[in-house]
């Protein structure tokens, strides 16, 4: 009996550390990010932001992530991409004005749920206005409830999460702004192999 009450806890306990890590999504809803070190599979989550996720996917399949920056890392608190205007290190890489850009698809209204930010959850970055997100993502190190409602979730981390902790942080200083920064290699919606 004490074994049972054990394993409950522990199974509730997980829970709370990997929301949603029981929810494998089904490949249309799978991204796949290859960083320099492996792969990081992120399921979408279109049931609770589905506007976010279905421009994702847009920009995924139109390549427009593949060789973008990691232009702003915190350590203990997320990695943020995404930025295809102004973060291509391929083509066109702006290392002063990365972060700042989107792309040519409209912003999007907020999408915000009771998911917690917590670590591998991956959640849009915006400006100052809720309904500004576009384009640039962020994947969380660890808990900011902070966020919690603040910012629209769109997926949580699979597997590869510690190709995610070996990402280049920046300079704390600098409110993370990286120089030399790691960047997204190629990124695929699993569906489309």
């Amino acid at each position: 009996m004490r074994l049972t009450a054990l394993a409950a806890a522990i199974a509730i306990g997980g829970l709370f550390v990997q929301p949603f890590a029981a929810m494998a999504a089904e490949p249309a809803n799978t991204m796949v990010i290859e960083l320099k070190d492996g792969d990081v599979t992120v399921a979408l989550r279109p049931d609770i932001a589905p506007k976010h996720v279905e421009q994702i996917k847009k920009l995924v399949r139109e390549g427009a992530y593949d060789n973008v920056a990691f232009h702003r890392v915190i350590g203990g608190f997320m990695a943020q991409t995404g930025d295809v205007q102004f973060g291509d290190m391929a083509n066109g890489f702006d290392a002063n004005r990365a972060g700042t850009g989107g792309s040519d698809k409209p912003d999007l209204p907020a999408e915000f749920s009771s998911v917690p930010y917590v670590r591998g959850v991956v959640g849009m970055a915006r400006a100052q206005d809720p309904d500004s997100a576009n384009s640039q993502f962020f994947i969380m190190f660890g808990a900011a409830p902070s966020l919690n409602g603040q910012y629209t979730v769109v997926g949580v981390v699979e597997s590869g999460m510690e190709h995610v902790d070996a990402i280049k942080k920046g300079d704390p200083s600098q409110n993370g702004m990286v120089s030399s920064p790691d960047r997204m290699v190629k990124v695929r919606i699993a569906a489309d192999n």
